[in-house]
């Protein structure tokens, strides 16, 4: 089994661009794989997928299945079981849709918001051992790479592919 990486030699005459997406090709494996391994270790019952759901609500706000789904990744059947457990648990509520009497939307509740954070704690209990041995500057440097990170994981998919287009040209 590959445990590493594969990593091709630096071109030459690469750019900083070429460094910078090396290094966030590596953010993204690296941050997957943190969050598998620490769900592993916490052997928690509920699927991940339970998890982003509840994570999508509390970042995106109120919303519908659909786009719910869209967002979480997962096929709209697959969506509605899952809401469908959530709403069993009082971890989501459904409110009626302001532009459409129809229609609800979901929102996550005051309980999803303490079963998340719950979550997390557990998740960030188990990845402690792991990262024990770093020093101040190694946790600032973890603090300080957080801080760059999130702000750019909160933009809409819309606008950063509206970015990425006029970046292109």
């Amino acid at each position: 089994m590959l445990t590493e990486p594969i990593r091709l030699p630096r071109r030459a005459g690469a750019d900083e661009g070429d460094d910078l997406h090396r290094i966030l090709s590596d953010l993204v494996q690296v941050s997957a794989r943190v969050t598998r391994l620490a769900n592993r270790v916490v052997k928690d019952p509920e699927s991940i997928a339970t998890w982003r759901t509840l994570s999508v609500l509390q970042s995106s706000g109120p919303m519908r299945v659909g786009e719910l789904a869209a967002l979480s990744q997962v096929a709209q059947p697959t969506m509605t079981r899952i809401v469908s457990g959530l709403v069993e648990r009082d971890w989501i509520k459904r409110i009626a849709d302001s532009d459409d009497a129809r229609a609800w939307q979901l929102a996550i509740s005051s309980k999803g918001v303490l079963a998340l954070n719950e979550w997390r704690s557990r998740l960030a209990t188990a990845l402690l051992p792991m990262f024990s041995d770093l020093g101040d500057d190694d946790v600032h440097t973890l603090r300080r790479a957080i801080e760059l990170v999130r702000p750019r994981v909160t933009q809409r998919p819309a606008d950063i592919a509206a970015r990425a287009g006029k970046e292109s040209k």
